[in-house]
């Protein structure tokens, strides 16, 4: 420790000059999303520093002094606006698009107010339970592994549901109900060591680095989204430096090793970024287990540029992993693995798109994307039955092999018909492929008489299917004060022919330039899972799916959203929702079984056969955010839910789901110090506390487990037991240093994640060797760390 100290501070005086920074991008219509040329663009507190759009809204602002800064737009007969915390760097110019709105009353010169960028999201059609998010803020946050989807759980009404894996619950949503959207097309989980059908995983493959300023929304929907009931990940890749080459190469315990490069293509005004990275938390030991995992990806931009025919763009990922679990090389408390099994996992995911912009009139545009995505995962398990005795035998437990793809085309089109009237409309077709296998002993009868269970297909498919999602809405600005957006989604699932028609609205009044009220509406579909629907029944000697014929999910959220904006930076948000459930699928007869509780593992339950859609639930609760911007160096995010989730089991008793935690509190701090002799490098500490009300589980029942040799819950009591509360508390601290005089610069952190040593529950489970019931805990403390080199 002492050594790498001096390293640091021996890099303080290499970097003691000043030295400046660049800022450029785009200014847009917010409704139209056209370029705004002749808008002014200035940096807050050096006015002298100013640059004025051209005719492609384009804008660039040089030497600038590194560190935050702030910039302010104004143009005549749109509302000014800001965009605060840009991090100017001597490594990398800064690229921002920047939106603005129409005045109302264009007549209205004197007044001058400002809006930030920030506090808004992306998409003009989200004013309910949606919040913007910047790749700065993943990277930036304690605890947050570059992970897109651990940021999120930062916010108000979302929960993660271990520290294993990054699964989303949303408002006590299964995560099965997440969206994943890059690029405007839904697309597989983007996770290493993602399993058929799961939104989540252990490492995200979603490179943060590549990513533009994107959105997550947890009610209520614009009518583009469908086939979610719960939350979306609506995610966008930033486009490469237009006019200068720059290159990253970085390091971190979770990313891994990363190489980036970006820079212009071609002379009409292209660009392309792509990275690649090599995970090897594994060899450190910090991965949560005793086995190696491998896992890389790789992500890719290219804009094309304009052309007569409008613009074209290719952006893709792809992500592959795997691990070995060999039961004589792990311990006992090893969560993921048993003494007397050999595992062996594989994964895969990928996503390539064609976009296509092109421009019709002043005020429109149409954007038609094609894409591919395919995800594969693959599951070998071997078993010492019979462990440590003479009789010892190794026999195939479980083999599973998926493979899931899916063809998308999307059109949407956009037209600003005046100030107060935008409309959008648009199709998405999605045909899926999937090729499903599983093989397994797990609770099989001994058929052929060898004294072992059978090993049996439970799932053979390898059929394909199609949604089909028209939708169209509108956004209307009624009054200076008063907006209203609505708009009708509809879904159509070719498995068993339905049709939904699913209407959205959302309104939202300024009761003064301090405080606004906002309510939406939003009723949404979503096919059972395919594991779930596509899982076979042994009907008089033949394999029949007898779920696939299960109805569509339903959805109904309702919201009621108040913003204050407390003083300069500060922001407060509450939100109350109440979430109705119906149509999922649980047993024909009298059961506490219900889909509702599924997707927060690396698997479904593969007994639910003949199931029907009765099934019901609800959530509700209230949410409280209170955010100060970064601006003087410092932000800080508070955020606490109180929440209930329930679900209906064929059964008709109420229970808690396994993601009715109950509470989850966040309290996230940082703050930047500027040193050196030109104070021009920042040393930087950040820290987060997070608490949540322990997850409900269904007991063991140990009696019943030991008679049968494999685990047996008590599903008379499902969920019915609750793990005591998560707590955990991240420490970071990081440096910057900006070169002496080229275009360079350095950053170092060390992330310091569970810094008490807190023991969380991981699961309490049979273990069939010892017939008792263990306890396994998440991972204690783990340190992270990372360098990253720009030039």
């Amino acid at each position: 420790m002492k050594r790498i100290i001096w390293i640091i501070i021996s890099l303080f005086g290499l970097m003691s000059y000043s030295q400046t920074g660049v800022i450029k991008g785009k200014i847009i219509d917010k409704q139209s999303e056209k370029p705004i040329s002749g808008a002014l663009v200035e940096i807050i507190g050096s006015e002298n520093n100013q640059s004025v759009s051209d005719a492609d809204g384009n804008f660039k602002l040089s030497n600038i002094p590194v560190g935050r800064q702030s910039l302010s737009i104004s143009f005549r007969g749109y509302e000014n606006t800001s965009v605060s915390d840009i991090d100017v760097t001597t490594g990398k110019d800064n690229l921002v698009t920047i939106s603005m709105i129409e005045k109302f009353n264009t007549l209205d010169e004197v007044v001058i107010s400002f809006s930030s960028n920030k506090a808004k999201p992306v998409n003009k059609m989200a004013m309910v339970s949606a919040k913007q998010f910047s790749p700065e803020e993943v990277n930036r946050y304690a605890g947050g592994r570059s992970d897109v989807a651990r940021l999120v759980s930062n916010f108000a009404g979302v929960s993660t549901a271990d520290d294993s894996r990054n699964d989303i619950v949303v408002r006590g949503n299964s995560p099965s109900g997440m969206l994943w959207r890059i690029e405007g097309i839904p697309v597989p989980s983007p996770n290493h060591f993602s399993t058929l059908a799961t939104t989540g995983g252990p490492v995200s493959a979603l490179n943060p680095n590549l990513l533009a300023n994107s959105d997550f929304l947890t009610s209520a929907f614009p009518a583009e989204y469908g086939n979610a009931i719960s939350g979306v990940f609506d995610l966008g890749f930033r486009k490469g430096n237009p006019d200068d080459y720059e290159y990253m190469i970085s390091v971190g315990a979770y990313p891994g090793l990363e190489a980036m490069a970006e820079g212009p293509l071609g002379k009409k005004g292209g660009s392309f970024v792509a990275a690649a990275r090599y995970g090897f938390v594994g060899v450190l030991g910090l991965a949560g287990t005793d086995a190696q995992p491998n896992y890389s990806d790789v992500s890719f931009n290219v804009d094309f540029g304009r052309s007569k025919i409008g613009n074209f763009s290719l952006f893709g990922i792809y992500g592959i992993s795997n691990i070995d679990f060999l039961g004589d090389k792990v311990d006992k408390e090893d969560p993921f693995a048993a003494q007397d099994e050999d595992s062996y996992v594989t994964s895969q995911f990928g996503s390539l798109g064609l976009k296509h912009n092109l421009d019709i009139g002043n005020n429109s545009y149409l954007k038609t994307i094609v894409g591919f995505s395919n995800a594969a995962n693959t599951y070998k398990n071997d078993r010492y039955y019979d462990y440590h005795t003479p009789m010892e035998n190794k026999l195939r437990f479980s083999d599973i092999d998926n493979s899931e793809s899916r063809i998308t085309f999307s059109t949407l089109f956009n037209s600003k018909i005046n100030k107060k009237v935008t409309i959008r409309t648009g199709l998405l077709l999605e045909n899926y492929s999937l090729d499903a296998n599983i093989f397994s002993r797990d609770r099989q009868q001994d058929g052929d008489g060898d004294g072992y269970p059978d090993l049996v297909q439970l799932v053979n498919n390898n059929g394909n299917y199609n949604i089909i999602q028209p939708y169209a809405q509108g956004q209307f600005r009624l009054t200076e004060k008063f907006m209203f957006n609505a708009g009708l989604h509809g879904q159509y699932f070719s498995i068993n022919k339905e049709l939904a028609i699913e209407p959205r609205a959302a309104l939202s009044y300024a009761i003064n330039a301090k405080n606004s009220i906002s309510l939406g509406y939003g009723m949404h579909h979503q096919n059972v899972p395919a594991p779930i629907l596509f899982l076979n029944e042994n009907v008089n000697g033949n394999q029949v799916q007898t779920n696939r014929n299960l109805d569509l999910v339903q959805s109904q959220h309702y919201v009621l959203g108040y913003d204050l904006r407390l003083a300069k930076k500060w922001r407060g948000k509450m939100e109350l929702y109440y979430q109705q459930i119906d149509k999922a699928a649980v047993e024909s007869f009298s059961s506490s079984y219900s889909s509702l509780t599924e997707g927060a593992d690396f698997g479904y339950s593969i007994d639910k056969t003949s199931l029907v859609s009765n099934g019901k639930g609800h959530n509700q609760g209230v949410e409280f955010t209170l955010e100060k911007f970064f601006s003087e160096g410092y932000y800080g995010l508070f955020t606490t839910s109180v929440f209930e989730s329930k679900y209906s089991g064929s059964d008709e008793i109420e229970r808690n789901t396994p993601f009715n935690n109950g509470y989850v509190v966040n309290l996230l701090g940082g703050k930047e110090f500027k040193i050196g002799k030109e104070k021009i490098n920042v040393f930087s500490i950040d820290t987060k506390f997070t608490t949540a009300g322990g997850r409900y589980y269904t007991p063991v029942d140990l009696d019943a487990s030991n008679n049968a040799g494999y685990e047996i819950r008590d599903d008379a009591n499902a969920f019915s037991k609750q793990y005591d509360p998560y707590l955990r508390l991240d420490v970071k601290f990081g440096i910057k240093l900006n070169s002496k005089k080229k275009k360079r610069f350095h950053q170092f952190y060390v992330d310091f994640q569970n810094v008490t040593n807190h023991t969380n529950v991981f699961t309490l489970e049979y273990n069939r060797l010892t017939n008792s019931i263990n306890q396994k805990d998440q991972i204690g403390f783990s340190p992270d760390f990372g360098y990253k080199f720009q030039f």
